[in-house]
């Protein structure tokens, strides 16, 4: 367990949807910042996997800010695309992360490959890699996956980035149909968080 002095901790992101998740995920006892706290622009992600990226953001918000940093590396593989858009889920979306547009694009590129493709079922997942830093002499890594498929359309408004298009294994509804209480629960951001919980 963390120290009472040490009970501060900056969440690795600028993306307002992860930071919401990571803050509802962490112990109520901390004191929880973002970079807009202390003015910080993301760092250049430049990792070849998730674990990679999230150490990157991981090191750089918690040197820049002088707290320890737990940092999320997330994204979408779709296994007819090569598993793409992966590591690069949120540029998909162009400079500004337009989920919008990374979803039309998802959309474009599997009629390219099948024209049928809305009659079957597109196998994806959702990965999370976590990483805190500064806590301990060497960083803390976890790794989060959920199987599932792509919807035909888009459906529903809760949750952010591909979360209308993802239907999770065993589920109807995609992530963005379903009440945020019950996506934390099943979703690969807990998974990961699950694995790194003993920490906190």
């Amino acid at each position: 367990m963390y120290k009472k002095k040490n009970r501060e901790i900056i969440i690795g992101s600028n993306n307002a949807g992860k930071i919401k998740e990571i803050r509802d995920l962490l112990p109520k006892t901390y004191k929880v910042f973002s970079p807009k706290d202390f003015k910080l622009k993301s760092p250049k992600e430049n990792g070849k996997s998730f674990l990679q990226n999230s150490l990157i953001k991981a090191e750089y918000y918690s040197k820049k800010s002088g707290k320890i940093c737990i940092a999320d590396d997330s994204g979408l593989e779709i296994d007819i695309l090569n598993k793409a858009p992966g590591i690069f889920s949120a540029r998909w979306g162009g400079r500004k992360s337009n989920f919008n547009i990374a979803i039309k694009k998802v959309f474009r590129e599997l009629n390219k490959i099948d024209k049928k493709w809305k009659e079957k079922k597109i196998v994806a997942r959702f990965i999370c890699a976590l990483t805190i830093f500064g806590f301990k002499k060497k960083p803390i890594h976890s790794l989060g996956i959920i199987e599932g498929t792509i919807s035909k359309n888009k459906k529903g408004k809760n949750g952010f980035g591909y979360d209308p298009i993802f239907i999770p294994k065993g589920r109807k509804q995609t992530f963005g149909q379903m009440k945020p209480s019950a996506k934390y629960k099943i979703d690969h951001r807990f998974k990961a968080f699950k694995k790194i919980k003993k920490f906190f």
